[in-house]
């Protein structure tokens, strides 16, 4: 198997990736730059958020199947269907790495993590100490979307004694769950945590009218795609204290522009995408696991898992 990887990676996760596959596949991994060097005879592409589009695939005669991570918005899928060639994503294999930075996030924020600890390494004197927080049991917690993860953060929210509300394109039934429509949501949640995928429908779903509906307490937590939230709107809620905070792994920009408002912001918390890559910088040892299960599905002739098209 012939299969390039495209993508901006250390050294250090370069040698783990390689370590994944089987020795005798021809795995090349390299920035988007440098990917035509490789194109013109590769049989599997992994594109690591860069563009798979008309203009790529031409350059890669070979290519018979794509294999992308949970989201593919960043795919062509109906011009790679019309050239033959299969595309896949990993749903679900990220489910609890993204869960678990979710839960992060939310207790950070309640309490006060990176306050705290810059306080402590500032050795700033008791007397100075001030801060707000809260426990999150009791709160009310509005999940939009309910695919793999949306379903496990509510579970979650409900172990720890949240009141749990969701929206979902299509309603589904989960115990101790209330299905409500986005205004409800917006109104009655403590907490906002957004779970979906980011397609022209979902495109700034979370605009400057949402932020009106929200409690001026509200935290809105965003691990799925930049492309949900308008993060002008966003800056101007935050601003204005419209909204209390945010906590975002995801930009519409990425990598977030070092003079983007957010980064100077004292009610966010950011992280740099990482939700679905807990082993190391840009890695993740079982969707790569994953990875090799499904490209060998698909060299011994078989159906691969997860197909889009």
């Amino acid at each position: 198997m012939n299969v390039l990887i495209i993508g901006d990676f250390p050294v250090s996760t370069k040698q783990k990736i390689y370590k994944v596959f089987p020795q005798e596949w021809q795995v090349h991994i390299t920035n988007l730059r440098s990917a035509p060097l490789y194109l013109s005879s590769v049989e599997a592409i992994i594109p690591e958020h860069i563009p798979v589009n008309s203009s790529l695939l031409k350059q890669a005669p070979q290519l018979k199947i794509i294999q992308t991570g949970a989201g593919y918005d960043n795919v062509d899928v109906a011009e790679c269907t019309h050239r033959g060639i299969k595309v896949c994503n990993a749903a679900g294999v990220n489910a609890n790495a993204v869960v678990e930075h979710t839960l992060a996030l939310i207790l950070s924020w309640f309490k006060n993590i990176p306050y705290l600890d810059c306080f402590m390494k500032d050795q700033q004197p008791a007397s100075q100490l001030t801060y707000n927080g809260a426990e999150i049991a009791g709160k009310t917690l509005g999940i939009v979307g309910l695919g793999n993860v949306g379903a496990r953060m509510a579970h979650i929210g409900l172990a720890l004694n949240m009141n749990a509300l969701a929206y979902n394109h299509h309603p589904r039934h989960i115990s101790g769950v209330r299905m409500v429509d986005l205004p409800t949501l917006y109104k009655n949640s403590d907490i906002i945590s957004l779970h979906i995928s980011a397609t022209p429908a979902t495109h700034h779903l979370i605009n400057s009218q949402a932020f009106q509906q929200m409690k001026s307490s509200a935290l809105l937590v965003n691990t799925s795609r930049g492309s949900i939230v308008d993060e002008a709107a966003l800056i101007s809620a935050l601003k204005t204290h419209e909204i209390a905070g945010a906590c975002l792994d995801v930009f519409e920009q990425e990598p977030l522009p070092m003079d983007s408002p957010l980064r100077h912001l004292s009610n966010v918390i950011l992280t740099p995408h990482t939700a679905g890559l807990p082993d190391s910088v840009k890695f993740h040892r079982r969707r790569y696991e994953f990875f090799k299960e499904n490209l060998t599905r698909f060299a011994k002739g078989e159906k691969p898992k997860n197909l889009v098209n």
